[in-house]
């Protein structure tokens, strides 16, 4: 646990030395430019734990980008420890350390399609063996008044291990608006399901800088309602 609590520490703490982007759950299906490197740091917070999930990609530019991914770092707040599962399905397994690619397809100047998926293992397994986890997505990506606004629609699929108990495939929206380009958004995204991917997040995005955004998002279980807040910082270096 000493090493998982250090290891997520950095990563929290290392943003300017860092899968793909996503609005706050369901990917941009963006694509980083050519030889360059985009990251994010997310924290979910409730009123039981703290998660903490990084994800750091490269641009190989002709519409791809490959990265990683570390998922479900959970704080358990009342325990004051680190959540470590892969022997139930009614929670994701947790740690997760994983593996994205995405590509894009430009249908037109304003639309796209993006495929995407990330893969991995779960860190610190209680037997002998990581047990491997996988998610992909089909979106369609809609780009409005120059990118001021963007429109997401698809369709994802996942294992058990990965989404938790529930349906292992459903759909997924989101949009950024870009009511002070650049300066001020409004992001919000949705997924089905009752699993803990399923979820709606709703919130504003002010730019730090030309290239760091910090995000503050509301967010709602589809399961059973319960609440917590999202706080999400992006390099971008577009």
């Amino acid at each position: 646990m000493k090493k998982l609590f250090t290891l997520a520490g950095l990563l929290c703490c290392s943003l300017t030395g860092l899968a793909q982007q996503t609005i706050f759950s369901v990917p941009s299906s963006d694509i980083v430019p050519k030889h360059k490197i985009m990251a994010q740091q997310q924290v979910d917070i409730n009123g039981e734990q703290m998660r903490f999930s990084t994800t750091v990609d490269y641009g190989l530019g002709r519409n791809w980008e490959v990265g990683v991914n570390l998922y479900n770092v959970d704080y358990q707040r009342q325990e004051h420890t680190w959540l470590r599962n892969d022997t139930t399905l009614q929670l994701p397994y947790a740690p997760l350390l994983l593996i994205n690619a995405q590509r894009t397809i430009n249908l037109t100047d304003a639309l796209h399609i993006g495929l995407g998926g990330q893969t991995g293992v779960n860190l610190f397994p209680t037997g002998q063996h990581s047990t491997w986890v996988g998610w992909g997505y089909a979106n369609l990506g809609a780009g409005l008044y120059d990118d001021h606004y963007q429109l997401v629609v698809g369709g994802y699929a996942g294992t058990h291990r990965y989404l938790a108990e529930g349906s292992t495939v459903g759909m997924h929206l989101g949009f950024d608006a870009g009511i002070w380009y650049q300066k001020i958004h409004v992001l919000g995204d949705w997924a089905t399901g009752t699993h803990e991917y399923g979820q709606l997040v709703l919130g504003v995005e002010a730019y730090l800088q030309e290239h760091l955004a910090l995000a503050l998002g509301w967010r709602r279980s589809n399961q059973d309602g319960n609440q917590g807040a999202v706080i999400q910082l992006t390099y971008t270096p577009k």
